[in-house]
């Protein structure tokens, strides 16, 4: 196993209430909440911030926190025996990780590392005590959570089925259109992770992928208007390839 990143310690934020508020009414799971319920929340959580590298937590590690991103970037990844990477999600402001803890005592499968360079990376804690005690006050945050498992579920799926019967270049292009479909204002986005990161994602290399992207850009479908930023041209024609 390659490690990348010593275990560094976090930088603990200060008591500061209008982080914990904003960390809390970003996640799906309690934006829905009255103002209230959602205050009650907020005296439970701790922030926490993660310079560029720094693991939040790594496989094997004791789970017994719900994780939520307030500001930057984290990445979710597993090592197989041999050290292989595989990225499982990238976490935005708004997402969370660690939500199996809440239904019991574990530990992490996977590394959350963050990932942001021009930003500290924010993070909220809650401790499963804590979160346990509001799923039982307040049920709908549970049906939020279990929705949550089921889109990541089906995302899953979806990305096992194209790594067993699609060739790479069908998954790029599947991805580029999923990349589409999340920005309805445009035909053009820019890619949610680096070109190494959607390599591990997607089972190849980031050779691989800069190839690709480029046999896509001379076939027409579609055109890079910089290192990250894509213009899809002919949607019709990157979903047959």
């Amino acid at each position: 196993m390659i490690e990348k990143n010593v275990h560094q310690h976090p930088h603990s934020c200060q008591h500061n209430i209008g982080a914990h508020k904003a960390c809390v009414s970003l996640v799906p799971i309690f934006n829905h909440l009255e103002e209230d319920q959602m205050d009650e929340i907020m005296v439970t959580a701790q922030s926490v911030s993660y310079k560029k590298g720094e693991m939040i937590y790594r496989a094997g590690e004791e789970s017994d926190s719900l994780y939520i991103v307030n500001n930057g970037k984290i990445r979710i990844y597993r090592l197989s025996e041999s050290g292989k990477e595989q990225l499982v999600r990238i976490l935005n402001p708004g997402d969370f990780t660690g939500e199996l803890a809440l239904f019991n005592e574990t530990t992490h499968e996977s590394y959350a590392e963050a990932i942001e360079a021009m930003v500290d990376t924010g993070v909220c804690l809650i401790k499963r005590s804590d979160l346990q005690a509001f799923l039982l006050k307040y049920p709908s945050i549970s049906l939020k959570i279990l929705n949550e498992f089921s889109s990541r579920l089906d995302q899953s799926e979806k990305l096992t089925t194209q790594f067993a019967t699609e060739k790479v270049e069908t998954r790029i292009a599947l991805f580029l259109a999923e990349c589409l479909e999340q920005n309805d204002s445009s035909h053009t986005f820019e890619l949610p992770m680096t070109k190494k990161n959607l390599a591990s994602y997607l089972g190849t290399t980031p050779e691989t992928i800069s190839r690709k992207i480029h046999e896509l850009e001379e076939q027409g479908y579609i055109k890079q208007k910089s290192h990250k930023k894509i213009e899809i041209i002919d949607l019709d024609g990157l979903l047959l390839v």
